[in-house]
């Protein structure tokens, strides 16, 4: 959040209940992928991922830190959006597919971006050379616990629908965000669906996206209440340049998560770039924006 914003800010994390630190890559990809068999005796993970570059970002969304009264604009944000859209850039009038596609592009909204995929998510959170002097995290929660928390409406969809997400169109009942809200009574909850296939970044990044019932909760602080429900993985700082070599050996890069020549662009900056031998300048503290797996926001590309 911005200073002067009026909003406590959220504590920068240092430590939850169950970090694990990695020291090599070998340990990290052991983390990753120690995924036990299903009863259909395949490997499958029960965890979407969120890779962050500094091990102390919490998981605020970018509505939460716009700061200022961002409670009260996010029904006229969502609004202005719908109002002054090109004609044909949103793909269907309903509530999740335009806070899909808004998330997608940059507007502030209770969102937060996840993959289902371990190195996507790792991409995520070595990117960015300028935090390369601090180190990052990977989110994983288990969608399955975090499905048993949901209202029994909601829950019932799933079950009828033999799904383990939500798609935009299992949600197509719930209208309005108001009606979103009223579905958590006392009890708060996290809601992960699928967006729809907008473009090719959101089906190669595995995009996954995730919602609470309400614009003040702030996931990380729900999980500190219910901390069987994640892990995070770090990342040491040391261990990021061998970390990106070896992603981009495995073709985990901008170029393709971001397509177009804009991430190619970007990709080609940091191949060709330097490396580790000349650090970048250390900048001025910022606030962290929603780097975190799937954003696909033209910010981004």
């Amino acid at each position: 959040m911005r200073a002067g914003s009026g909003i406590e800010r959220e504590k920068r994390l240092k430590k939850i209940k169950n970090d694990t630190r990695v020291k090599t890559w070998t340990e990290l990809t052991h983390a990753l992928y120690n995924i036990p068999k299903t009863r259909l005796k395949r490997h499958r993970s029960d965890f979407v991922y969120r890779g962050v570059a500094d091990q102390s970002w919490g998981l605020e969304t970018s509505l939460r830190r716009l700061g200022g009264d961002y409670v009260n604009v996010e029904g006229p944000l969502l609004r202005s959006f719908r109002k002054y859209a090109e004609p044909g850039s949103i793909p269907s009038d309903a509530l999740w597919v335009r806070l899909a596609v808004a998330q997608h592009h940059g507007l502030p909204t209770r969102l937060l971006d996840w993959t289902i995929s371990p190195k996507v998510a790792v991409h995520f959170a070595t990117f960015e050379e300028e935090h390369y002097d601090k180190d990052a995290a990977v989110w994983c929660i288990d969608v399955v616990q975090a499905r048993a928390l949901l209202p029994h409406g909601l829950k019932a969809v799933l079950e009828r629908e033999y799904a383990w997400l939500f798609s935009v169109e299992m949600l197509e009942s719930v209208a309005s965000l108001d009606d979103f809200d009223r579905m958590a009574g006392k009890d708060a909850f996290v809601l992960f669906f699928e967006p729809p296939s907008l473009d090719a970044r959101i089906v190669n990044q595995g995009a996954i996206m995730s919602v609470m019932p309400g614009p003040r909760l702030v996931l990380s602080q729900f999980l500190r209440n219910h901390p069987t429900l994640c892990r995070r993985i770090i990342i040491p700082k040391k261990l990021k340049w061998e970390v990106r070599d070896k992603l981009d050996q495995d073709n985990v890069t901008e170029r393709m998560l971001f397509p177009g020549l804009d991430g190619l662009s970007r990709w080609l900056k940091r191949y060709y770039g330097p490396g580790p031998n000349h650090p970048p300048k250390r900048h001025a503290a910022r606030k962290p924006t929603d780097r975190g797996t799937s954003v696909s926001r033209s910010r981004r590309a």
